[in-house]
């Protein structure tokens, strides 16, 4: 596939960063992202479609989240429909707003926390939100060309990484009101 990507999330126990891992993107590393972005920006669209693309192509079941995308497997109808362009720019507009919050976190957390607890009606796990991140920070870089450096990689997946853990609390914490709403039958909770 060209990137050596697989996923953002830690391997082990030891490798594990802490839920405010953005905290310690230090002002350079906020630089680099907010320069990059400027570059990103300008193919905001061709790097959400390049995302979902690569996404469905390197974990296949992602597309059971997407209804219309289930049994497409034409890589070109994928690159022109409308329907996947639309989530990839709601993404790419996820990850502008990000950017544009680096220096005001509680807004960030908001914003992570609130995706995260929108997903759930989808039933979009949590593990999935690190491979959008991934294949991001593939699209991208062939978009920076020399521009791109394993600093401002690191950056990035830094970022990502702070992002996807808030949104696997919105996600769990939709999860756990559910799951108090609904009846022992529907919790699988034997009586």
């Amino acid at each position: 596939m060209g990137c050596a990507i697989s996923v953002l999330a830690p391997k082990t126990a030891g490798e594990c960063k802490t839920e405010d891992a953005v905290v310690h993107l230090s002002k350079e590393q906020i630089e680099m992202i907010k320069e990059s972005w400027k570059v990103i920006e300008e193919d905001i669209a061709k790097v959400g479609i390049i995302m979902f693309v690569r996404l469905f192509e390197t974990h296949p079941e992602c597309k059971d989240v997407f209804f219309l995308f289930r049994d497409v497997e034409d890589r070109d109808r994928l690159r022109i429909s409308r329907e996947l362009r639309a989530h990839g720019l709601r993404v790419m507009s996820f990850i502008e707003k990000s950017v544009a919050r680096l220096e005001q976190l509680e807004r960030l957390e908001v914003l992570a926390v609130e995706l995260g607890r929108s997903h759930y009606p989808y039933n979009a796990p949590p593990k999935y939100y690190s491979y959008v991140g991934a294949e991001f920070i593939c699209a991208v870089q062939p978009i920076l060309k020399e521009r791109w450096t394993p600093e401002l990689e690191e950056a990035w997946k830094t970022l990502f990484l702070y992002l996807t853990r808030l949104m696997n609390r919105g996600y769990q914490e939709r999860n756990r009101h559910q799951q108090v709403g609904a009846s022992p039958k529907e919790r699988n909770i034997a009586l």
